[in-house]
This record gives structure tokens, C-alpha cells and sequence, in this order.
């Protein structure tokens, strides 16, 4: 092997082993926000509640799980936000 070879085969592991921490790290929003958006889309389906999905209400449940989602559902009932 040459010199050229080894260093690009030490960058790519490194940048292997970089792309496993940052999705170690974001694995639980993930799971979060897809739970949190199960619960919203139930909520609409169940009760007929117009939930506008923004930017802003994914953040919210991918930080809050279940609880965030049940915060961005009261607000939306109180109609104080994310409302059609």
C-alpha cells in the first residue's frame, strides 16, 4: 500500500466512525418525532382536529415525544397555535 491509500483509508474510517456517533446521537428524535407524529395523526383521525404539521410542531415533538405532542394538540384545541 502506498502512502496516498493508508491516509485515505484512515479518513474514510474516520469518516465512518463519525456517521455513527452523529446518528447514534439523532436516533431518539427520530424515534421521537415519528411517535410524537403517530399520536398528532391519530388525534386528527380520531377527532377530526386540524393540526397544521410546520417545522416548528416537528421540532416540538422530536424534542418532546408524547408529551410534546400533547402540548402542540392543547394549544391547537385552545386554538392559540398551530392551527389551519
Amino acid at each position: 500500500m502506498t502512502g496516498l491509500e493508508i491516509l485515505l483509508l484512515s479518513l474514510v474510517l474516520v469518516a465512518v466512525l463519525a456517521a455513527a456517533r452523529f446518528v447514534r446521537a439523532v436516533s431518539p428524535f427520530i424515534v421521537n418525532a415519528v411517535v410524537g407524529l403517530v399520536v398528532l395523526y391519530v388525534a386528527q383521525a380520531a377527532f377530526g382536529l386540524a393540526i397544521a404539521v410546520t417545522p416548528v410542531v416537528i421540532a416540538i415533538v422530536a424534542i418532546g415525544g408524547v408529551p410534546g405532542s400533547i402540548l402542540v394538540i392543547g394549544c391547537s384545541l385552545l386554538e392559540v397555535a398551530f392551527v389551519l
